[in-house]
């Protein structure tokens, strides 16, 4: 048995190397900012003669007021009809003949809107980025049409899907504080009463040079991408913006329950815990040790909770686990896990406990330095193949910035993952898994409630 350990080491060590000896090798990046403010961020990777071009901006629902929510995912929509220059669609049917792609995305804390092309007709994306940064036009009958699309969006992801809305209603109890119990898409009263004159208002706001950051990932080099930025992007000028702050959470709101009846087959159970991310936290590790607490207890089929709790005490049919330590403001912990009713007919009540029974073992009993580097291997292998690609490298870049980070934390996040101890897992386990930090959220069918 010793001899098996000591060969499971060592595999696990040959497998780990070389991903810390590409981590120690990062690829070259630039960062320079333009007279008017739009800071910009250059990666090279001449693998292939591609690019990527993502304009993010410094807004989201984070930043969004009650009975004014949906704003920065609407005006997502609307970035797409028509500037100055081009009509309804233009741009896109441009990019579609390059053979480009092209889409957007709105989260808690950011919107981005991003090109992947060839490297010869990058500035055919600069062009057509800085034109609708500069001379958007916001028509009303564009608008009067695309918010009934978003309306219907809104029904089809989140009010006809059970596990959506559940989740949707468990962010906003878990986070009673901050902006982030809003959801991004907005609540449906906001969407029936907002108007173009609210967007053009937003779009005023919020969308500057100042307030936005340029991330270009590919085969380039600085001085071709700060030639283009000048030249499209340099003339456009910068407004005051009034920093939005962080969006703080109660560190201990108290234990928070909900129960809820939805269209769903089967119950389920959420729980989550208020915790810092690293842009909140005033230790850094303790982070990085919830972040591979989440691997710990799910990350595939060794994982704890699909060992223990799935095919060993058959108390649930799955369970899942993760944490985003990548917020502007306050994160949360988030499991989730639904009872095995085909078996063993167990309750929510049940699955409560034995998820709690996870954690306090953490509490209790640091993992062992095995399973712990097993768990951080796998880790840190996701991130390295994750970051083969170009758009990947481009989001995560553009993530940190935006939330008010720094793009070199890519650079050492595998250095940081590594210096975790299994000491440290238990200090974090027995620091934010308390009832004091907790939401509770049962989904049951609806049948049940009759």
């Amino acid at each position: 048995m010793k001899h098996a350990i000591i060969r499971r080491a060592a595999v696990l060590l040959g497998f780990f190397m070389p991903l810390l000896a590409l981590a120690a090798e990062p690829q070259p990046t630039h960062e320079f900012s333009l007279d008017n403010g739009l800071k910009v961020i250059v990666r090279e990777d001449h693998r292939a003669p591609v690019v990527v071009s993502q304009l993010w901006y410094k807004v989201g629902s984070s930043y969004e007021q009650p009975g004014s929510t949906g704003l920065s995912h609407a005006l997502e929509h609307m970035m797409f009809k028509g500037t100055a220059k081009l009509g309804p669609g233009e741009g896109s049917r441009i990019l579609r003949e390059l053979g480009a792609e092209e889409n957007a995305f709105t989260s808690d804390d950011y919107t981005a809107y991003y090109q992947v092309l060839s490297r010869d007709r990058l500035e055919v994306a600069f062009e057509l980025e800085a034109d609708r940064l500069a001379s958007l036009q916001l028509p009303v009958d564009e608008f009067v049409r695309e918010i009934e699309v978003i309306k219907e969006e809104r029904r089809l992801r989140t009010d006809d899907r059970p596990g959506s809305l559940a989740y949707e209603r468990f962010k906003a109890m878990a986070y009673p504080a901050s902006g982030y119990h809003i959801p991004t898409i907005g609540w449906m009263a906001d969407l029936q009463r907002m108007n173009i004159d609210d967007l053009r208002r937003w779009y005023q706001r919020w969308y500057a040079p100042n307030n936005a950051t340029l991330v270009v990932v590919g085969d380039v080099t600085r001085d071709e991408v700060e030639r283009l930025a000048k030249r499209h992007f340099g003339p456009i000028p910068a407004r005051e913006i009034t920093p939005a702050k962080r969006p703080l959470e109660l560190a201990e709101p108290g234990e928070r329950r909900l129960t809820l009846h939805l269209k769903t087959q089967l119950p389920s159970l959420l729980m989550g815990f208020n915790v810092p991310s690293l842009s909140t936290v005033d230790t850094p590790r303790d982070v990085h040790a919830l972040r591979l607490i989440a691997a710990l207890l799910d990350g595939g089929y060794s994982a704890r909770l699909a060992a223990r709790l799935e095919r060993g005490a058959e108390l649930v049919s799955g369970a899942s686990a993760w944490y985003n330590a990548f917020n502007r403001g306050d994160s949360l912990f988030i499991l989730s896990a639904t009872p095995n009713v085909q078996k063993k007919q167990r309750s929510l009540e049940q699955v409560e406990a034995g998820l709690w029974a996870q954690l306090e073992e953490l509490k209790k009993t640091p993992p062992s330095a095995s399973e712990l580097q097993r768990v951080r291997a796998q880790v840190i292998a996701g991130l390295v193949y994750e970051r083969d690609s170009i758009t990947q490298q481009a989001t995560t870049i553009g993530t940190l910035e935006t939330v008010g980070l720094s793009w070199r934390l890519m650079d050492q996040e595998l250095a940081d993952l590594e210096a975790v101890t299994p000491a440290d897992i238990q200090k974090a386990a027995r620091t934010y898994f308390t009832r004091s930090r907790l939401a509770v959220a049962h989904v049951f069918p609806e049948e049940a409630a009759q």
